[in-house]
């Protein structure tokens, strides 16, 4: 493979992703709604109008494209936003590729551990774990069942359900270590399951290149700590106070609405199926991660 598409090119993972396979001496464009700077195509999700060269060109194509989560409250036109911005790519990509005439060979899509519910204690889960029926996992129910339209067009299709990604530029840890002091969130003792950015940008490019990898797989590391755990490791390794006391539930309930659900729950899931896939973390170890993302 040589020239890779990638949607949602211009987010953190993207751009990662982007330079790991840059570095690999392949060709990448992103897909976006304007021209950028670099080697780019052009789509409208809204209106479903893609660039009709882009899979023509595209060998394969990693979509990571999707409204963040976290960004905003959850009203009700910010969760239609983001349920569609993640099922109406997919179907204009299932569209682009099902006219093409020269179809890519390999789909490589994000998914999350949403997809198993807001709160499912200490269980450790699996690919195989039901899923959950809240409004996340409603989502990634119905993404992932987008995505299932491509592989039947007979792409080697990849899922990677993607969970707490540590990255010291922004996403869940700056949230976390914004505040003077840092604190964990209700009583700290939901599990958080993490994984290092460089982990994750590696994990695609990994699904990417063997070509025996399908299906569905946790985009997560081997070893998920407690929210407590992993707020005072991030703490110390950023050198910011913490407080052992929690954020109480009900404060994060006014301050968040809905979304307070997600912060308060949490999921322990299992990375076995990946490893046992031939993958390799570079970051187990959550101390040695956060002081990797805060090294001065």
């Amino acid at each position: 493979m040589k020239n890779i598409l990638i949607t949602g090119g211009s987010g953190l993972i993207g751009q990662r992703i982007t330079q790991l396979l840059e570095q690999k001496g392949m060709e990448v464009a992103w897909l976006s709604r304007s021209a950028k700077s670099r080697k780019s195509f052009t789509w409208d999700i809204p209106n479903q109008q893609i660039d009709s060269e882009a899979m023509e060109w595209a060998d394969a194509v990693i979509h990571l494209a999707g409204a963040g989560v976290a960004d905003k409250k959850w009203t009700s036109q910010r969760k239609k936003e983001i349920l569609e911005s993640r099922t109406q790519s997919t179907q204009l990509l299932y569209q682009a590729i099902e006219s093409a005439e020269e179809k890519p060979t390999t789909f490589i899509s994000a998914s999350a551990i949403g997809y198993y519910g807001f709160d499912t204690g200490s269980q450790l889960l699996d690919e195989n774990s039901q899923a959950g029926s809240d409004f996340l996992a409603d989502v990634v129910i119905a993404w992932e069942k987008e995505v299932k339209k491509i592989e039947s067009l007979n792409l080697r299709t990849v899922l990677l359900r993607i969970g707490i990604v540590l990255d010291a530029e922004g996403g869940a840890l700056g949230e976390m270590l914004k505040p003077p002091v840092a604190a964990p969130l209700g009583n700290g003792d939901q599990w958080m399951s993490w994984i290092h950015i460089e982990d994750l940008a590696r994990m695609f490019v990994f699904a990417l290149e063997k070509t025996t990898l399908q299906g569905i797989y946790n985009a997560v590391g081997p070893n998920p700590a407690t929210n407590q755990h992993l707020t005072q490791e991030a703490a110390r390794a950023k050198g910011k106070p913490y407080l052992g006391i929690g954020v109480p539930g009900f404060v994060l309930r006014l301050m968040l609405g809905e979304m307070a659900s997600m912060v308060l729950g949490g999921n322990r899931v299992a990375s076995q199926k990946i490893q046992k896939a031939g993958f390799e973390f570079e970051h187990e170890n959550l101390k040695s991660a956060l002081l990797d993302l805060f090294k001065k």
